[in-house]
């Protein structure tokens, strides 16, 4: 009897860091286009490897709208925290930061950005789903990013 509670107790303690989990990747639109089966507990960016924190980003690391684009983020699915960086061009700074959930409602906004090229958005609070996020410039120009919160 002993034996059979010792395995018992083996088996709830470690079947936690066994359970397969299938992950999805989206396009920039929130269309599914990859998934995969994860069976460690380790989370999985679009690359498949692991998600890095701020500090230990690269420039590959970032993504963008397209090559040109003056604005990277990264990751795509987000998770605890969305990275964004652009470039300051022909002084056109960034004035507010407005993140929509995909019904409409405004989540959060940012505002005095004017002496930032960086900022890091809190989503570990928000449910699963898909959201805008809006960088309003000085000369009334704006940038937008979907991505899926998962």
């Amino acid at each position: 009897m002993k034996q059979l509670l010792l395995v018992f107790m083996f088996f709830v303690t470690f079947s936690g860091f066994c359970q397969k989990r299938i992950k999805f990747e989206y396009d920039s639109s929130g269309n599914q286009i990859k998934r995969h089966v994860v069976l460690t507990s380790a989370r999985v960016a679009s690359n498949d490897s692991l998600i890095k924190g701020v500090e230990d980003l690269k420039e590959e690391d970032l993504q963008k709208n397209s090559p040109e684009d003056v604005l990277s983020y990264y990751p795509n699915p987000v998770r605890d925290e969305l990275y964004l960086k652009w470039d300051l061009i022909e002084n056109n700074k960034v004035l507010k930061i407005e993140v929509y959930a995909f019904n409409g409602q405004l989540i959060k906004s940012f505002i005095n950005l004017e002496k930032e090229s960086t900022k890091t958005i809190p989503f570990n609070e928000q449910p699963d789903g898909t959201y805008l996020v809006i960088l309003f410039y000085t000369n009334n120009e704006q940038k937008s990013i979907t991505l899926v919160k998962q």
